[in-house]
């Protein structure tokens, strides 16, 4: 995969963009696999939703995203859903105990 500064092509960019793509598809594969993990651990349902556990992780996400350069308020947006996502996956999962 070729660094962003040195595409010369659209091309070269899609492919980038492309692959980008896949890896962070398998990083939510493995953060969802964690929400399993935690549904077989979690001693109660009562336990799947833990608001400060969620400010945590948002707050992390602010941080990284200012370490990775892209938009704070978009990472605030995208790490919402998924954290709000992952409380129902890991809720279902935890029913099928």
């Amino acid at each position: 995969m070729i660094e962003p500064e040195r595409c010369r092509t659209m091309v070269e960019v899609r492919q980038g963009v492309d692959e980008t793509d896949r890896q962070l598809a398998d990083l939510l594969g493995l953060r969802f696999r964690y929400m399993t993990a935690a549904a077989r651990i979690k001693p109660d349902r009562g336990a799947v939703r833990d608001e400060a556990r969620k400010t945590e992780v948002l707050r992390h996400a602010k941080t990284n995203a200012l370490a990775a350069d892209y938009p704070v308020e978009l990472a605030e947006e995208i790490w919402e859903r998924l954290v709000e996502a992952s409380i129902a996956y890991e809720m279902d999962r935890f029913d099928l105990r």
